[in-house]
C-alpha cells in the first residue's frame, strides 16, 4: 500500500504501510520516547528497545500491527505505527483494540488518517470486526476528531487513567460499530 499526499497543497508526503517487522523496534521505541508522542500513548521515555523487540516477537495471530514509512533522504524512515489487538475470548471475538501513534514531525500530515483508513479496511472486510474500541485522553482534541471522522462515538469517560507530567488524567472510551 503506497499513497502520495499533499501537505498544506505543496509538498507531497510518499506514504508506505506494511506490517510491522522486528526491524522497526528501534524506531518504533524512539517514537514512543519523543516528545508530542510519550505524552499519550503512555510511553516512558526510559523504555528500552528490548520491550520494543519483545513486543512485536510476542505478536500473535490476534495481533494486527502496521507501520507507515517514509523516505527520507535515500532511507525508509517509521513514522507511524496502528494496531489492532482482537479479544481472544470467543464470545468476544468480534471486538478489537485499536492503537496508534504517529511520529510527531509527522503529526498533522494525514499519515493518522492513512494508517486508519488501512487498518480499519482490515477490520471491516477482513476479519468481519463489528466493535474497534480505543481509549484517548480526553484533551486530545485532534485525536478525537480524528476518530469521530472515522465513525468512532465516545462511549465514556475513564477516571484517572494514566499519568502524565506528573498528573492523573482521564481518557474517553470511545468505539466504532459495523453490523451487518
Amino acid at each position: 500500500f503506497r499513497r502520495a499526499f499533499f501537505i498544506r497543497r505543496w509538498i507531497m508526503l510518499d506514504l508506505s504501510i506494511r506490517s510491522i517487522r522486528i526491524g522497526d523496534a528501534e524506531a518504533v521505541n524512539q517514537m514512543r520516547r519523543m516528545d508530542g508522542v510519550r505524552e499519550n500513548t503512555l510511553g516512558l521515555f526510559s523504555e528500552r528497545v528490548s520491550r520494543s523487540e519483545e513486543f512485536i516477537k510476542n505478536l500473535s495471530e490476534n495481533d494486527h500491527l502496521l507501520v507507515a514509512e517514509v523516505e527520507e533522504n535515500g532511507c525508509e524512515k517509521v513514522v507511524g505505527t496502528v494496531g489492532l489487538n482482537i479479544c481472544k475470548n470467543p464470545r468476544m471475538r468480534h471486538v478489537a483494540g485499536l492503537g496508534i501513534m504517529v511520529h510527531a514531525d509527522y503529526q498533522g500530515k494525514g499519515v493518522g488518517k492513512a494508517l486508519l483508513e488501512k487498518i480499519l479496511d482490515l477490520a471491516d472486510n477482513w476479519l468481519m470486526l463489528v466493535r474497534v474500541e480505543l481509549t484517548v485522553f480526553t484533551d486530545n482534541e485532534r485525536a478525537v476528531k480524528l476518530y469521530q471522522s472515522f465513525g468512532f462515538e465516545i462511549e465514556g469517560i475513564e477516571k484517572y487513567a494514566g499519568i502524565r507530567d506528573g498528573q492523573y488524567a482521564d481518557e474517553y472510551l470511545m468505539a466504532r460499530y459495523r453490523l451487518r
